[in-house]
């Protein structure tokens, strides 16, 4: 008997399409495939599988071998892969929301955003419910119970730590930050109490320039002793991905987890670990993106 793939394709179409912002659009996407579609939880990726630039889907293939194909597919017919946050699973409606930070129409995603109507028909990877193991797809690891959490991001991180926001326990205390394009991107969010919200809109300001120093300021009221600094090897995220995640629960002073721009997160990084002496198997670090830079598929 065949093993069931831990990630497959779910064909899909869009049931509607909700303006949250001047930057978010809220996907919901349904189908009855989706009743495999397993809830991994917190910040779930998955990925949206586009049109191609010649219409269509028909040199997508399912299957295990389907990514083998993909990559053989000449470009002008293969179709470009984004990854999201799962904002929301629900398998009893056979129904995934998905938010998408607009970027102009540089991008496949953007224009497929701003063009999406409902009735489109689409296609997504992500966990299959019908494995019984591990899906991966999941960095957050909440930490032990006491731990105060420090989430930061730009506005491609928001819907994760959304999601987060939403599971972490009642008496979770900490901060979350949230750097966006504009003050009317600020979105009703549910949280613990004890986790102050905070969005900062840079209205025309550069990426990074309100994130960092809050991050700054909120890790030294979560932790105000400093740790013993480590060395951080640098990374150069025009050519390297910037990746580094804990793969067991946080028990020390604090519990930090980063996500956006990769080099606005490369210095947080040596700020956390290399200033504040944070350590590091406490702390996540994600550039989900490179300025100047598309993702590649």
């Amino acid at each position: 008997m065949t093993e069931p793939m831990v990630w497959r394709l779910f064909t899909v179409q869009v049931q509607s399409v909700t303006d949250l912002s001047p930057t978010y659009k809220r996907f919901t996407f349904a189908g009855p495939d989706l009743a495999d579609f397993a809830d991994c939880g917190y910040d779930l990726r998955l990925k949206l599988i586009l049109p191609a630039p010649t219409g269509g889907f028909t040199e997508l293939v399912h299957g295990p071998d389907w990514y083998t194909v993909w990559r053989a597919t000449p470009d002008e017919r293969r179709n470009p892969i984004r990854t999201y946050t799962a904002r929301q699973v629900r398998r009893g409606q056979c129904e995934v929301d998905v938010d998408v930070a607009l970027h102009g129409d540089a991008g496949p995603a953007s224009r497929w955003a701003r063009a999406a109507r409902p009735g489109d028909r689409i296609v997504l990877m992500g966990p299959n419910a019908a494995h019984e193991g591990p899906h991966g797809g999941v960095e957050f690891v909440p930490p032990a119970p006491g731990v105060p959490v420090l989430l930061a991001g730009d506005e491609t991180a928001v819907p994760a730590i959304a999601a987060i926001l939403e599971r972490l326990p009642a008496g979770t205390v900490g901060a979350a930050l949230l750097e966006v394009p504009y003050a009317a991107d600020a979105l009703a969010l549910t949280a613990p109490a004890g986790v102050d919200v905070r969005w900062l809109a840079r209205d025309g300001a550069a990426h990074g320039s309100l994130l960092v120093p809050a991050v700054q300021e909120a890790a030294a009221r979560l932790v105000p002793v400093p740790g013993t600094a480590e060395a951080v090897e640098d990374v150069d995220v025009d050519n390297d991905i910037l990746w580094e995640v804990p793969e067991d629960a946080a028990s020390g002073r604090l519990y930090a987890w980063l996500a956006g721009e990769a080099a606005v997160i490369r210095t947080l990084r040596r700020h956390l670990v290399g200033e504040r002496g944070l350590d590091r198997k406490a702390v996540a670090f994600m550039g989900y993106w490179r300025q100047g830079r598309t993702e590649e598929g």
